[in-house]
């Protein structure tokens, strides 16, 4: 499996990590965009420090608990999503339902796409 993120559309929530059952997802900090581009996102989603403006204006003022679009992860939040073990994904899709910014791709052995659907 392929496993990456549309960095743009991150929140930081970190539901990816929390209910991946084998650790596909790593949280880290936005301001190095060298550490955060290295899960094989296509060039137009990688991390520029640009958030996509619908995702920002739908969750900035939003109080669930999560640091939405903080720089650095504190644990629970924070950050930005990347996908470091793709190759162990079962795709389950838990991560697919759970992703606020619905930034999660992940490409099966046959070239079949999944997408995020949070609603």
């Amino acid at each position: 499996m392929k496993v990456y993120i549309n960095k743009p559309l991150c929140t930081g929530c970190q539901h990816c990590k929390d209910v991946c059952p084998v650790a596909v997802f790593e949280l880290r900090d936005r301001s190095d965009p060298a550490n955060v581009n290295v899960d094989g996102a296509p060039a137009e989603m990688e991390w520029k420090h640009d958030i996509e403006k619908n995702v920002l204006a739908k969750w900035k003022d939003v109080q669930d608990g999560h640091n939405h679009f903080a720089e650095k992860n504190d644990g629970t939040s924070g950050g930005i999503s990347v996908g470091v073990n793709g190759e162990a994904c079962i795709l389950c899709q838990a991560c697919l339902i759970q992703c606020e910014g619905e930034c999660i791709h992940i490409i099966d052995d046959n070239e079949t796409e999944y997408k995020s659907i949070y609603s």
